[in-house]
């Protein structure tokens, strides 16, 4: 790999979304060059940012070649492509990837991932691949209803997912995620838990680093908030650091990674999803502590010494602002959050807002998360989009 801070050296990102957005902007902080493939027939918001954008289909190689061939570097924004796709463009093209195909194998799908991590000794939320009705009826009687329904490749944001609570419904899910015609599907116990967390590491032959763990607020299957640090005890905040190391070691990851955990009533954490890539959970990271997550998913994947991830203040939050109206995109009624010392609004930049979509973000940071975490609530509360 060329010199990454040579003004010639071009990163390439698979996906052209917000993530890579925030990515590439550090990029250009570098010096680099930037260049994007979108699978996706509207522009993107990367796409308005560089000149090296390409367009095609993450399941045709062919289509990706002139894209990986400018590169010096390719990494990724979604999991929305399987590995062995990945694994022939890099041959192909002869451009490094990170995560390499082989690392992104091992978590591809939930029911790899599940396994992975339980080879690894990390505990998981209970699982099984349903096949029949007497697996969906079974999988209930044993776990208990209500239970989730998962497509194992490709949900995120309460897509790909339903919570079930009968047979009858179970399925129902079945079909409409694909099962009778060939989809997998996972059944996942619900789990009584007192907190949703998540962790950043990023990792490379430097060495590795580990974000403060943070909570994330849900609400239908969508993170609409984060607080950092996680109003638990610093003995669950370190376990769930060191369940992350473990994790990306496991796969032997090289990048920036992201794994979510439920905290039982019982104390335990059980690893729930995880991401090759920056996450959601790690905005915050922007202004909050000495280096982004954005900034060091540059430095992990391009071999650079990876940056310091503490908080810059006590406490760091961040809220998804969501789309409200189905329109072109506008925010309105801001003004209450931009006028806000230690606020900061992002803006993805997708033309087209509809309910629900993810299209900024608002990240305050203070002294006390609970006290910072009603404010910004409170700053954002008006605001439609």
């Amino acid at each position: 790999m060329n010199n990454p801070l040579s003004s010639d050296f071009v990163i390439g990102f698979l996906g052209a979304g917000q993530l890579a957005r925030m990515s590439a902007l550090q990029a250009f902080r570098f010096g680099m060059q930037v260049a994007v493939f979108s699978d996706r027939p509207e522009d993107e918001p990367v796409q308005f940012m560089t000149p090296r954008s390409y367009s095609g289909s993450f399941s045709d190689v062919e289509s990706m070649l002139e894209f990986a061939r400018s590169c010096n570097v390719i990494t990724l924004e979604n999991e929305f492509i399987d590995s062995g796709i990945l694994q022939k463009l890099r041959n192909l093209s002869g451009t490094p990837m990170f995560p390499s195909p082989e690392s992104f194998a091992l978590i591809e799908n939930k029911r790899i991932e599940k396994e992975t991590f339980e080879k690894a000794g990390i505990p998981v939320t209970p699982y099984e691949i349903v096949e029949t009705s007497d697996d969906l009826s079974r999988f209930g009687e044993l776990h208990g209803w209500p239970y989730l329904l998962k497509s194992s490749k490709g949900g995120y944001d309460g897509y790909g997912n339903q919570t079930v609570k009968s047979l009858e419904e179970a399925l129902n899910a079945f079909q409409n995620l694909g099962g009778n015609t060939g989809h997998e599907i996972l059944a996942e116990a619900f789990v009584d838990f007192t907190h949703e967390l998540a962790v950043q590491v990023a990792r490379n032959e430097t060495g590795h680093i580990v974000y403060p763990c943070c909570e994330t607020v849900q609400e239908n299957h969508i993170c609409v908030a984060v607080k950092t640090p996680a109003p638990v005890s610093l003995d669950i905040q370190k376990r769930a650091q060191e369940l992350a190391i473990r994790a990306t070691e496991a796969i032997n990851g090289k990048g920036i990674f992201a794994f979510e955990f439920f905290l039982t009533r019982k104390g335990e954490l059980l690893l729930n999803e995880s991401a090759p890539r920056p996450h959601n959970s790690g905005h915050y990271s922007i202004e909050g502590c000495v280096t982004s997550q954005f900034e060091n998913h540059i430095r992990a994947v391009c071999g650079m010494p990876l940056g310091n991830p503490e908080l810059i203040k006590p406490a760091a939050v961040m809220i998804n602002l969501l789309g409200t109206q189905n329109r072109p995109t506008v925010i309105e009624n801001s003004e209450a959050a931009l006028s806000e010392p230690n606020g900061h609004m992002h803006h993805y930049g997708k033309l087209h807002s509809k309910p629900g979509r993810k299209m900024a973000h608002y990240t305050l940071l203070g002294n006390h998360v609970e006290v910072t975490y009603s404010r910004a609530k409170k700053l954002t509360s008006n605001i439609e989009i």
